[in-house]
């Protein structure tokens, strides 16, 4: 296993927004930061089609070119961008170490996590085919697209109740596919979503694929799979909306650092410090709230100005 020799005084692992935006904050202030861009380089983002609801972009941009753009602006400060997943962490003693795909160690003296957040798929080679294509992980970010068209939401929590009440007030209408007999979701959001007009919700259905010729045109559905009374549907719709919830990308830090529940890296108050001096975390790796590239972007500035604070005081 080969390791580099000198240690890295700020190490980014992930490539979002969240990841760039500390990138651009601690090169410009001379942290000399390495960046591993991670399993997904670019993030959730470039899986989107347009991003329309990041300030300072009035035509909207594509999510893929958006990336591409912090990243440039990352590598013009001067921040070392490489290639490669951290496959597994050392947070027990300073400085830290972080092995790269599995074969390459490097140490360094800060370390920001911005590894992000994966949406949970049904797991249909659909999902894949129809990828930017009527199939999406968030209403927020795509929903506008959908306006006066017909769109289904897949899942029984208060995500998806959240979701299908958002899409409500765009798109014409909205099927609510809820695997089973009933939702999940607080009182609050049941009685809302049964009351709305637009949302029809299929209870005890699955979703056996999608169909379409340029992009969703429709969902085969399954009624009561494996009952006596098993019967298959189609419905047309333009969008598929997946809100069976995110996992944190936080397996590698497990019993290093203390996350909730959930898997999300657990911050102090209103900052990124994590329970370990000098390890941040930055992005939907520790938000399942809002979940948005400029939250994300404006977490990644907080963590790098809380790194340099950390790396001046400890004079690494």
């Amino acid at each position: 296993m080969g390791t580099e020799d000198k240690s890295i005084r700020c190490l980014i692992l992930g490539a979002g927004p969240a990841g760039y935006t500390a990138a651009i904050y601690a090169s410009r202030a001379n942290l000399a930061p390495v960046l591993y861009s991670g399993m997904q380089p670019g993030g959730q983002l470039t899986t989107t089609t347009e991003v329309e609801n990041f300030p300072g972009y009035p035509e909207g941009i594509g999510g893929t070119e958006m990336m591409e753009q912090l990243k440039q602006q990352a590598a013009r400060f001067g921040t070392d961008i490489r290639n490669g997943a951290a496959t597994k962490v050392d947070l027990s003693k300073r400085p830290f170490t972080v092995t790269i795909d599995g074969e390459k160690e490097v140490t360094c003296n800060a370390l920001i996590i911005a590894t992000g957040a994966s949406a949970k798929y049904l797991g249909l080679p659909d999902e894949e085919k129809y990828a930017g294509q009527g199939v999406s992980a968030c209403a927020t970010c795509d929903g506008f697209f959908y306006r006066g068209k017909k769109v289904a939401v897949v899942g029984g929590g208060d995500t998806a109740c959240e979701e299908a009440l958002y899409l409500a007030s765009i798109a014409e209408k909205v099927y609510l596919i809820v695997r089973k007999p009933f939702l999940r979701a607080s009182k609050v959001m049941q009685e809302r979503v049964e009351k709305h007009p637009k949302i029809e919700v299929l209870f005890e259905h699955n979703t056996l694929g999608l169909f379409g010729e340029n992009g969703v045109e429709g969902a085969h559905l399954v009624y009561r799979k494996g009952e006596k009374d098993e019967a298959e549907k189609d419905i047309a719709i333009d969008g598929f909306f997946l809100a069976i919830g995110h996992k944190p990308n936080t397996d590698l830090f497990q019993g290093q650092i203390e996350l909730d529940k959930a898997g999300y890296i657990v911050t102090k108050g209103n900052t990124s410090l994590t329970n370990v001096e000098g390890v941040f975390a930055a992005g939907d790796v520790a938000d399942p709230r809002y979940r948005q590239a400029v939250t994300s972007a404006g977490s990644g500035c907080k963590a790098a100005m809380d790194a340099e604070k950390y790396l001046m005081e400890h004079e690494l």
